[in-house]
C-alpha cells in the first residue's frame, strides 16, 4: 500500500482509480510494453499505424534531450500497463524552446482523468528538465492524428491551440507519370555510403528555412543512418558536380503494405537547396521516384506535407497527382 501511495503522489492530478500506480522506464524490456499499448490504441482509434518492436527499439536507442529513466511515465492498474507518456525538448530556430510530449492510453481507461493527469505530469517534468534555459519563446507542444478524438479534446481542454496541420497525401496510381527532365548540368547518380553525409547536410540546409526546423545533433545523423526505412536504392538524389542539388528519399514500408493489403511506396524528404529552386528539380525528382516505386511493384505513392508550407509544396504535390487522405494537427500553448 505504501508503494502505491508513493507512486500516486508522484503524479499530482492522479484520479482515484483502484490499483492505479505510476512508474518510469525499466529498460529494453519495456519496448514490448510500449508496442502493446500502441497496438491497443491503433485498434481502438482505427489508426493506420504499423509499429514494430524494431521501430520502438530504434526510437528508444536514439532519443535526443530525453532520459527515459526519468522522462517516461507508465500508468498501471494492479501492475498491468495501461498507458504511457514521454517528454523531450528541442530548440526551434531561431530561438524558441519547444517542450514536447506524447502520450497514449488504452481504450478502457480513457475518460477517467488519467490522460489529464499524465499531461499535467509531462508539463511539470518539462519545466524541471529545462529550468534555467533562457530563450525568446517557450511553448508546450503535442500532436494528434485526425482520428484521435480524445487527444484533440484533451489538448483543447488543457488550453492548447491549433498551431499547424499536416496532410498525408496519396497518389492513387502510378500511371501517366510525367517525363520531366532535370536542368542542364544536373544529373541523377546512385548514392554510395561515401555520399551519406553530403546528402544529410544538403537536406538540413534545404529544410533550414521551413517551419519547425531544429538544428540536428550528431546523434540525429546516426539515428537517420540506422532508420529501418533507410533504403538508398529508392533514393533520387540530383547532383551538379560534387554538389547535392536536391533529393526525394523514397522507401517502402513492407509491414504496412502487408497489414493493409496495399502496394504503397513513399516519396519523402522532398527538398531542393535554395540556389536551384524554381527550376523544376523537385518535380523531376518526384517523377523519377514514382517510376522507381513502380519498378518495385508499387501501385500508389504517399507523402506528408505541412499544409502551410511557404514554398508551395502542397500545390506542387497536387499537380503531381497526390490527394489528401488525412489531416493531423500540432497543438501548442505558451509554457
Amino acid at each position: 500500500m505504501l508503494k502505491e501511495m508513493e507512486s500516486i503522489a508522484w503524479v499530482p492530478l492522479a484520479p482515484a482509480i483502484p490499483g492505479l500506480s505510476f512508474r518510469n522506464f525499466r529498460g529494453e524490456e519495456d519496448c514490448a510494453v510500449i508496442l502493446a499499448i500502441l497496438q491497443d490504441i491503433t485498434r481502438a482509434d482505427g489508426l493506420r499505424r504499423t509499429d514494430t518492436l524494431e521501430q520502438v527499439r530504434h526510437t528508444y536507442t536514439h532519443l535526443t534531450h530525453c532520459d527515459p529513466a526519468q522522462d517516461l511515465l507508465f500508468a498501471e492498474i494492479y501492475g498491468q500497463p495501461v498507458g504511457y507518456c514521454r517528454v523531450e525538448w528541442r530548440i526551434e530556430q531561431p530561438d524558441t524552446l519547444i517542450l514536447w510530449s506524447i502520450g497514449f492510453l488504452c481504450e478502457q481507461w480513457r475518460r477517467k482523468g488519467l490522460g489529464r493527469a499524465m499531461l499535467d505530469w509531462a508539463e511539470r517534468r518539462l519545466r524541471v528538465v529545462t529550468a534555467g534555459q533562457l530563450h525568446a519563446q517557450c511553448l508546450f507542444e503535442l500532436f494528434a492524428e485526425d482520428k484521435e478524438i480524445g487527444k484533440h479534446a484533451l489538448a483543447q481542454a488543457a488550453g492548447y491551440h491549433v498551431e499547424r496541420q499536416f496532410y498525408t497525401m496519396v497518389r492513387p496510381d502510378l500511371e501517366n507519370i510525367p517525363d520531366l527532365p532535370l536542368p542542364e548540368g544536373v544529373e541523377l547518380r546512385p548514392v554510395t555510403p561515401a555520399d551519406y553525409r553530403k546528402v544529410w547536410d544538403a537536406m538540413q540546409e534545404a529544410f533550414r528555412d521551413h517551419w519547425g526546423y531544429c538544428e540536428p545533433e550528431e546523434k540525429d545523423y546516426q539515428a537517420w543512418l540506422e532508420d529501418p526505412q533507410f533504403q538508398t536504392d529508392l533514393w533520387q538524389v540530383a547532383w551538379q558536380g560534387d554538389e547535392v542539388v536536391g533529393m526525394v528519399l523514397g522507401y517502402i514500408d513492407e509491414e504496412a503494405n502487408r497489414q493493409f493489403g496495399q502496394r504503397r511506396g513513399w516519396t519523402e524528404e522532398i527538398s531542393v537547396r535554395r540556389p536551384w529552386r524554381g527550376r523544376g528539380v523537385a518535380r523531376a525528382l518526384i517523377a523519377s521516384c514514382l517510376r522507381a516505386l513502380k519498378r518495385r511493384g508499387m501501385s500508389e505513392a504517399a507523402l506528408g506535407v505541412d499544409t502551410q508550407n511557404l514554398s508551395g509544396a502542397l500545390r506542387l504535390y497536387e499537380q503531381m497527382g497526390y490527394r489528401p487522405i488525412s489531416c493531423n494537427t500540432t497543438y501548442r500553448k505558451t509554457a
